[in-house]
């Protein structure tokens, strides 16, 4: 499929508990539950994810959870109870494409910010449009923008394997990414530490 960009290819190994339910407050397919395996891809233009779902979908036993479907982008989230069942969907996308898997952008972390002892006022603010857990005074919330943004999703779920944190909010989808992480001031640096480091792992071509 000639001009076609693929933004973001990612394999999610285990689920985390937050992150499969925070996932199902937004999905509008099949919810995940955690321990599955997930796949994240995103693509520009956003339309050409259709025929990339339905290939996916027919190439083996995963189910979609998110599609996004924007003039710019669009994004596909599939899972499974098996790991091998979701990475062959992704290898069937990547066939299509005639792409490999470092043909992906390279995440670039955009703001990487600590706020330390929230407000009460600044926390209502959060919750108030948040999908996930709630932010509450005193805690230490660290905000992550990246692009493209289908790394969030692997962001949040690493941050959570990683410390005793809450998710607030996750936003993986569209211009940047997003993703809200609160907690103890100890518990937050951790999850920062692992997040950042996570990301600058990953390969693909430099933004």
């Amino acid at each position: 499929m000639n001009g076609v960009d693929l933004r973001t290819y990612n394999f999610i190994d285990s689920l985390q508990l937050q992150m499969a339910s925070f996932m199902c407050t937004i999905s509008r397919g099949y919810f995940p539950v955690g321990g599955q395996s997930c796949g994240i891809v995103e693509i520009s233009p956003g339309i050409e994810i259709n025929r990339l779902t339905d290939i996916a979908l027919k190439s083996t036993d995963v189910v979609p959870g998110i599609q996004i479907v924007e003039r710019s982008f669009g994004l596909l989230e599939m899972h499974s109870d098996e790991q091998g069942d979701t990475r062959q969907a992704g290898e069937a996308i990547l066939n299509e494409l005639g792409l490999t898997e470092l043909d992906r952008m390279k995440p670039k972390v955009l703001t990487s910010q600590l706020i330390k002892n929230i407000t009460d006022y600044h926390a209502q603010l959060i919750n108030k449009v948040r999908f996930g857990n709630m932010v509450l005074r005193g805690d230490t919330l660290f905000v992550l923008e990246l692009d493209p943004a289908g790394y969030a999703f692997y962001a949040a779920n690493e941050a959570e394997k990683a410390a005793n944190i809450n998710i607030i909010n996750v936003t993986g989808y569209g211009k940047f990414g997003r993703i809200y992480i609160a907690g103890a001031e100890s518990e937050v640096l951790v999850a920062k530490e692992t997040v950042e480091s996570k990301l600058a792992d990953i390969g693909g071509r430099v933004i």
